[in-house]
């Protein structure tokens, strides 16, 4: 016999993360960022850096990391220069603009997160927590989810 897909854990794991994604998706969008820009973003509000490291951090190529600030400098919310102690190498940070919008955006994080989790109680939310970081862990993950 074959099985339901709701048999499956992936299947429930795939169910909610896309809802909970799409949710994130649409709060940010309402600000004029994607997930990539705000996972970006949120990077540069602690450092400034240089693509390549951010592209380690985050799990994305340079071109791509690249590619996110080149619409981020565009939206005035990042800016690119000559690192200090390589000519040859970039460095980016945020704006003005960009650092003010980062806590709004967080907060647009934190909101989600309370409308999809906030009903569990406190107990069951940080099991449910624990077990998908012993997932990451277990498989090694290393990307951070930008789609």
């Amino acid at each position: 016999m074959t099985s339901a897909l709701d048999t499956h854990l992936g299947y429930w794991l795939r169910y909610v993360s896309n809802h909970v994604s799409q949710a994130f998706a649409r709060r940010l969008e309402a600000r004029g960022v994607t997930v990539a820009e705000w996972v970006l973003l949120r990077q540069l509000l602690d450092n400034d850096a240089a693509p390549s490291r951010l592209a380690g951090q985050i799990g994305l190529t340079r071109g791509a990391v690249t590619r996110l600030a080149d619409r981020l400098i565009a939206k005035q919310l990042v800016a690119r220069r000559a690192s200090e102690t390589d000519k040859r190498a970039q460095v980016l940070s945020l704006t003005a603009a960009g650092r003010d919008l980062v806590p709004a955006l967080a907060a647009a994080a934190d909101a989600n997160d309370a409308a999809f989790f906030g009903h569990l109680p406190p107990a069951e939310r940080a099991a449910l927590e624990t077990a998908l970081k012993d997932l990451v862990r277990h498989h090694g993950l290393r990307a951070v989810p930008i789609d």
